[in-house]
């Protein structure tokens, strides 16, 4: 505590003495009283200025320095800019309401790069309607997802030439709390995001690599970091009713008065109810229940505490992939099943409480401490009857799970002659303990004829990382690195020889370059080591041999607004996997895959045409090959090559506001030599809202033009009931047909 203080003080003194005659703000909400950080604060007559740092605050240079007639103008994605006369006041609050997206307000400044993923985030959550916590991961530029067994289990996800299953390869928070489960019964990193609200997300942060030393295990080809809304604008309820018996029904209610906002305490709960029945000729009967509440409130003058809540419980009946000869032969539609008595049902409840410490304007102390509670059951049949002729082969999935976390991270900012630095220190633990792992084959659901694996699992990760970007000028240096420990403990309930436990250690080092040209052009390079951990039960079974394969990538890109109104990010990659060594929870074995190696070209734009119309476009080019196999053999099975997404979106004054989007994904191999292939496909989707101050009235169709498109495929080998010999093939989940909800909000 007495080292703690001390930085304090030394930091603040510090602050103080490098300030002197400069000056000092805030900037904040106007109506929620947060901090906004990356506002963009310069003098009037110049292009060059400074952004606030977490806690909003900033420092600039006096205005005789300049020649500046000592007029501020402060701008931030979503807010309407200000113009403040300082008037030889050194020390100002600056107050923001929120207004118009527009892209003037998007400055290339030093910090652009580390911000620029999440000022183009910002700008999408803003305009693109979001109708699921789905939609919010594929305002992630080359993230795609798809459904393959009823609409509870988490979707698959693809990013960077990666098939990443559920979540391997992608490290996913919310509010800190992280939604990947390791050692799950299903798949590594298995990533449900289906107890977030989709309309509390109040910001996405991401970013593609392994170049962030916050982001530890699974963050591979990359991370993304949601954070709900720490107030409510308006309370609300809204209905909304659709095709195939779709209906859901959302509450959003502030507990608080304006007069206790304004004193920067605020809480609210929301509640979300959602059933469907899908296209699918056996209803999938889908329901969830979400129930979430946030409470953050000013503990003195210097401290924040936050508090949530949340807890989703869901169940669903599914189809899962069909094989392409069943329909061909008409012996079932496109939306037909070979076996209905697949689906699940899980439930998770969530804990967290997070206290905020501002040491001074210069140093932050965050303390994060979470729990969940976690149980999942999921009926699978992939093969159908091609290992048991007479019972077919479903297989049960199931676990439950406690989960306990803590990270603590101490910011400080700081000046080294004529270098600015920014420190960034953090250390922390997650615990998981699952029990009653399984994996069996059951009929009908009911009836266990065999145990493959059953056991308890106790996985235990403790990190520090230290991360430093120092800045001069025009360039900037970041220097990182992140030390993991892993325990990992497996008790096996089918055999009395039990394998003991294994412990192994990581360190991933990161060095990021960047260099600002002007406020129009900034060139940059990442590299960095990551990894993804495997599975506990085959750790344990391996004892401990290639368990943390090591991921090493690199980017090149370059950040520019030629226009007032163009934003561009261009981006050339490379990735190298030292295993992909990966746990098929399908079948309780390893599948190791061997070193890999992918390059690619990503390319993002966003473009405003005038006040109310916007536009944007993806495309993200890969090329993922294993490295040790021959030509032409050496095909990664159902990995991306080619995406794109991107459309139009548009917000008049008068309240119409809307987007037409596209998403595309090019055809890909399914298996090795490519003499398998999952069809690509184009979806379009349309959403139009009218909104007053009262009401909302909207509308949203999915797949306008009712295209045939597969969401999910897999080369695999089944048999049917009536056949002799097993077929390998194509086996796809086909995608949503032409979708309409209509919606009505009241807002008060």
């Amino acid at each position: 505590m007495k080292k703690c203080i001390l930085t304090a003080c030394f930091s603040f003194l510090t602050y103080i003495a490098l300030s002197q005659g400069a000056i000092q703000g805030r900037v904040i909400d106007k109506n929620s009283r947060e901090p906004l950080e990356l506002a963009y604060v310069r003098w009037s007559n110049s292009l060059q200025g400074v952004v606030t740092n977490k806690q909003g605050y900033f420092s600039l240079n006096p205005a005789s320095a300049t020649g500046s007639d000592g007029v501020l103008i402060i701008s931030f994605i979503g807010f309407t800019t200000r113009e403040i006369r300082t008037s030889g006041n050194n020390s100002i609050l600056v107050e923001m309401e929120k207004g118009p997206v527009s892209l003037e307000e998007v400055v290339i400044t030093p910090q652009s790069t580390a911000a620029s993923f999440h000022t183009i985030s910002k700008i999408d959550l803003n305009l693109q309607p979001v109708r699921s916590a789905q939609d919010i991961l594929r305002t992630v530029p080359g993230l795609f997802i798809g459904q393959h067994q009823g609409g509870g289990k988490a979707e698959q996800i693809f990013l960077r030439g990666f098939d990443i299953d559920h979540g391997t390869d992608i490290n996913v928070t919310v509010d800190g709390l992280p939604v990947n489960m390791v050692s799950h019964a299903h798949g590594q990193g298995y990533a449900d995001l289906h107890f977030l609200i989709p309309e509390l997300t109040g910001s996405v942060d991401y970013g593609k690599g392994p170049y962030y030393t916050q982001y530890g295990n699974l963050g591979t080809a990359g991370y993304v970091s949601m954070n709900t809304a720490n107030s409510l604008d308006k309370s609300a309820i809204k209905l909304e009713a659709g095709q195939f018996n779709t209906i859901r029904g959302l509450a959003m209610i502030d507990l608080l008065s304006k007069r206790q906002k304004q004193k920067g305490t605020n809480a609210y709960v929301a509640g979300e109810f959602l059933y469907s029945d899908g296209p699918f000729a056996s209803p999938q009967h889908f329901n969830r229940f979400n129930l979430f509440g946030k409470f953050n409130t000013q503990l003195g003058k210097n401290n924040r505490l936050t508090l949530i809540a949340s807890t989703l419980n869901s169940d669903w009946d599914a189809s899962g992939q069909i094989p392409e000869r069943a329909v061909k032969n008409g012996s079932i539609g496109r939306f037909g099943y070979i076996d209905n008595t697949e689906g699940g049902y899980t439930n998770r409840t969530n804990g967290s409480a997070r206290l905020s410490s501002y040491l001074s304007p210069a140093t932050t102390w965050e303390n994060h401490a979470f729990y969940s509670n976690y149980n999942f059951n999921l009926h699978s049949n992939f093969t159908f009857f091609l290992n048991d002729p007479v019972n077919g082969d479903q297989i049960r999935q199931r676990e439950g799970r406690h989960i306990y976390g803590y990270h603590s991270k101490l910011s400080h900012e700081t000046h080294l002659g004529a270098w600015n630095v920014e420190s960034v220190y953090g250390t922390g633990f997650r615990l998981d303990q699952t029990r009653n792992t399984e994996l069996s084959h059951t009929i009908n659901r009911n009836t266990v004829l065999e145990y493959t694996q059953l056991g308890d699992i106790r996985e235990t990760n403790a990190f520090a990382y230290a991360d430093q970007s120092i800045e001069k000028n025009r360039w900037r240096f970041n220097i990182g690195a992140r030390l993991d420990y892993f325990n990992f403990h497996y008790k096996d309930k089918l055999s009395a020889a039990q394998s003991p436990d294994q412990e192994k250690v990581i360190v991933s080092p990161k060095l990021n370059i960047q260099y600002t040209l002007d406020t129009k052009t900034q060139l940059y390079l990442k590299t960095g080591k990551g990894f993804h951990s495997n599975d506990a039960r085959v750790v344990v079974f391996n004892q401990g041999h290639e368990i943390l394969p090591a991921a090493y990538g690199a980017d090149l890109g370059v950040l520019l607004k030629p226009t007032r109104n163009l934003l561009v990010n261009l981006a050339a990659w490379y990735l190298y996997l030292q295993q992909e060594f990966v746990y098929v929870g399908d079948e309780g074995v390893v599948k190791p895959s061997g070193k890999t190696r992918r390059i690619g070209l990503d390319l993002s734009a966003r473009y405003q045409f005038n006040n109310w119309l916007f536009a944007d476009a993806n495309v993200n080019i890969a090329k993922p090959r294993s490295a040790e196999e021959p030509k032409g053999e050496n095909y990664i099975p159902l990995a991306p090559g080619l995406t794109s997404t991107g459309g139009l979106n548009w917000q008049l004054k008068n309240g119409l506001q809307g987007s037409l989007r596209y998403r595309f994904m090019k055809d890909r191999a399914a298996n090795e030599n490519k003499s398998v292939v999952a069809q690509g496909y184009t979806v379009t989707d349309l959403s139009v809202n009218y909104t007053k101050k009262q009401y909302e009235l909207g509308l949203a169709i999915e797949n306008l033009f009712n295209v045939k498109w597969n969401e999910t495929q897999f080369d695999t080998e089944s048999r049917l009931q009536h056949e002799a010999d097993p077929v390998s093939e194509i086996h796809f989940t086909p995608g949503t047909s032409f979708f309409a909800r209509l919606k009505l909000s009241v807002f008060f």
